[in-house]
């Protein structure tokens, strides 16, 4: 091991869930076990759902936000424990910047588990079924802000990759969007949401929010996390309530946040949980970036800088 290097954690959102993730990583670490049990004791039954499914149920918003928050930070615990290496900085793609704070010491991880069951309940109930829509761009990013520009009802939510912006708002407006983005010679994918994430739609989700998020017991961060809302470095938790209550209508500014971490000196850049979808867009936007992932038994006991 490589104390000295300088690592960036990162933490993945909703979409990179699985039924059994992080399972494998109980029995061989009490770091990971007591994530899970913690976990259950929050939310009963929270972790026979990741265990077993189904599908469904975990897939469903208010399910799937803490349960990627407990594999995420099962993963976490587990590569400390295993490595004793602590990151440099962390950030998280929407949902997963309350895993970032729980590993930073902003939330424990019984605040993040509350929180993000809240989270998902608000958010999904924001928007009644149907009447909102998101759809990935393949493209300049710069198209897809001239053409949002242009039309009432949505907005970028995503800047993921230097060629991937999601737009998200009302259905008839995304789909505008799209038909004009397609003109442009854009592709355009729309995507298979249960809630138009990251835009004015859900203003509603996040005023309920808020009084959580302002009367949450805040700690020490041990490390700074990058906000997703301005891709800036936060060190004072105090600043952290707001971000995130922003953070549910505004954009999530993946691109400039792996740039800032790059910035600051990250020399790897490691994802925790299920999933390689941030190890991906981090190669996408650093095509020489060290990328390691942390989700399984056979990448922890693998793992290398």
């Amino acid at each position: 091991m490589k104390p000295d290097i300088k690592i960036a954690a990162l933490f993945p959102g909703q979409g990179s869930h699985s039924i059994g993730m992080g399972a494998d990583l109980i029995d061989t670490f009490p770091a990971a076990r007591e994530v899970f049990e913690t976990a259950e004791s929050a939310l009963p039954g929270l972790t026979e759902l990741m265990k077993a499914g189904p599908q469904g149920a975990l897939t469903l918003t208010a399910n799937q936000q803490p349960a990627l928050v407990t594999a995420s930070l099962a993963a976490y615990r587990a590569w400390q424990s295993h490595t004793g290496l602590t990151p440099f900085a962390a950030a998280g793609h929407s949902l997963g910047e309350y895993s970032a704070h729980v590993a930073a010491g902003t939330f424990t991880l019984e605040q993040a588990l509350h929180l993000t069951r809240r989270r998902g309940e608000l958010m999904q109930e924001a928007v009644p079924s149907g009447l909102g829509a998101m759809a990935a761009i393949m493209g300049d990013p710069d198209a897809v802000l001239d053409v949002c520009a242009g039309i009432d009802g949505v907005q970028a939510a995503n800047f993921n990759a230097p060629t991937q912006t999601v737009i998200s708002g009302e259905r008839a407006a995304v789909e505008e969007a799209c038909a004009r983005l397609k003109e442009k010679g854009l592709k355009a994918i729309p995507l298979k949401v249960s809630a138009p994430f990251h835009c004015v739609m859900m203003q509603s989700a996040a005023e309920a929010l808020a009084p959580d998020l302002r009367s949450a017991p805040l700690g020490t961060l041990a490390f700074p996390v990058i906000a997703n809302v301005d891709a800036g470095p936060v060190r004072d938790a105090g600043a952290v309530p707001e971000l995130l209550i922003r953070q549910i209508t505004r954009s999530v500014r993946w691109v400039q946040s792996i740039q800032r971490l790059s910035e600051l000196g990250a020399e790897v850049f490691v994802e925790f949980g299920p999933g390689t979808v941030l190890t991906g867009l981090v190669r996408r936007i650093l095509p020489d970036a060290r990328t390691v992932n942390v989700g399984t038994l056979a990448q922890l006991e693998g793992f290398e800088l």
